[in-house]
């Protein structure tokens, strides 16, 4: 397959190139390739050529043992692929008294019938003290990360002594840490206070989880990290704060990264003073405008090293059963919109080149995360995941026009510039000319091998 006539765009640059895509692989970039006989020529003429989108932090079908998300990986994986991204790096989740091999086999058998490639972070709940070299084994599995919690008792929290002894054992493995950062004690008394007076409607949510309990929390897990020398990432940064810790830690020289999303860019607390206050009910909650505005800066100055989606699924129905947010699952529908938001409010608002956005959603997650060079970039020998993207093409989002199953979204009704024309997974087109393609579990598990971080 030829890809003719596009815009080629990597983290460092943009130039008018074709692409030939043999067996998987890309295996030539250049000006004018000789089209070989009888070879598929896909005409990209005013289109950008972008590596496909890795989206490194996704519940697809999320099982919490309190709420099930509402998609399945084949639902959750072709609405990802709607919207570019080709590779997902989610989670298997260790329940109490299970061993990493189950976990993970858990979980590949609920994404066999993905459409899109998928690796996975380690969610470790269960190593009692003695026993971190259980560790040891995911490497063997192909997982190259792990994720913690410092918040949510009493299944995924982690104290300090605790988070030690795992970051310490992650980093003695090869192995990177994913971490939510929030203070548990002060979350946990603001919520009771909010709960006696009985503010508890959805437009609480926002009191419920200050500022103050994520960079608190992210202080401490990178001072940690730094003491035991674990690299670490600070998971969907919600203040500029946040990441502006993360990134002070990487200039001085310790392995730290941060990574944010589009709803704490674009989104802002007023939303919880509105008419639909259930629609922005997720962990970390939005913030206010002047937080999104530092997080903008952050981003475009290059101290913000991944967008992600933290992507979930919950339906309209479970998010307004209750107007309590103690009760109301977390989490927002997100991959299908994030590379269409990135592009208007990031490249056409003038916050980013597309390059930078490359670099943010593709080429930094695959680095990261050891996916790199197979994935994150196009090169030859990488993988042919490819997204076909018309910059001028202009619309209105609306949860009618998506295929994420949650049935709304929250950024309803908001201006885009841009549309994903197709998308190609390993030289296979999941979608094409807006239009599904993809044959159901042709996905493949991305076993990650021995890491490194630059």
């Amino acid at each position: 397959m030829l890809i003719r006539g596009g815009m080629f765009v990597t983290h460092e640059m943009m130039v008018s190139a074709d692409i030939w895509i043999e067996d998987e692989r890309v295996r030539a970039i250049g000006a004018d390739l000789p089209v070989p006989p009888g070879a598929e020529i896909v005409d990209a003429s005013g289109l950008l050529v972008l590596p496909g989108i890795v989206d490194a932090h996704t519940h697809l079908k999320l099982d919490t043992g309190l709420y099930q998300a509402a998609d399945s990986w084949l639902e959750g994986s072709l609405a990802a692929a709607f919207g570019g991204i080709t590779t997902v790096v989610d989670f298997a989740t260790q329940s109490q008294g299970q061993s990493f091999e189950q976990a993970l086999a858990n979980r590949l058998a609920e994404a066999s019938e993905s459409v899109i490639d998928y690796a996975f972070h380690m969610m470790v709940t269960d190593v009692p003290p003695g026993q971190e070299e259980e560790l040891g084994i995911l490497p063997e599995l192909g997982i190259q990360s792990i994720k913690l919690y410092t918040t949510y008792r009493p299944i995924y929290y982690a104290d300090d002594a605790t988070l030690v002894r795992l970051l310490e054992a992650a980093a003695r493995y090869g192995l990177i840490s994913l971490v939510h950062c929030e203070n548990d004690t002060l979350v946990t008394a603001q919520t009771a206070a909010l709960v006696q007076t009985g503010e508890t409607g959805w437009a609480f949510h926002g009191a419920s989880r200050p500022p103050l309990a994520e960079q608190e929390a992210t202080s401490r897990v990178l001072l940690l990290a730094k003491a035991v020398g674990a690299p670490v990432v600070i998971a969907h940064a919600s203040t500029g704060r946040t990441s502006l810790l993360a990134a002070e830690a990487h200039a001085s020289g310790q392995i730290a990264f941060s990574e944010t999303t589009p709803q704490y860019l674009l989104l802002d607390e007023t939303l919880y003073e509105g008419s639909e206050p259930w629609r922005y009910i997720l962990q970390p909650p939005l913030r206010a405008r002047a937080e999104s505005e530092a997080l903008w800066r952050l981003v475009s100055d290059g101290r913000v090293d991944m967008i992600v989606t933290d992507h979930c699924d919950y339906s309209v129905a479970q998010k307004m059963a209750l107007d309590d947010f103690t009760k109301t699952p977390g989490g927002l529908p997100g991959t299908e919109t994030s590379l269409l938001l990135m592009a208007t409010y990031g490249v056409a608002a003038g916050r980013l080149e597309w390059p930078d956005l490359v670099r943010l959603m593709s080429t930094n997650p695959a680095r990261i995360y050891n996916l790199w060079p197979r994935k994150g970039t196009l090169m030859p020998g990488s993988d042919a995941d490819l997204v076909l993207f018309d910059p001028a093409a202009e619309g209105i989002l609306t949860a009618d026009d998506l295929h994420m199953v949650a049935g709304y979204t929250p950024f309803e009704g908001v201006a885009t510039k841009g549309r994903v024309v197709s998308t190609l997974r390993r030289g296979t087109f999941l979608v094409r000319d807006g239009a599904p393609a993809a044959k159901p579990g042709s996905g493949a598990y991305i076993r990650r091998g021995p890491r490194f971080w630059d």
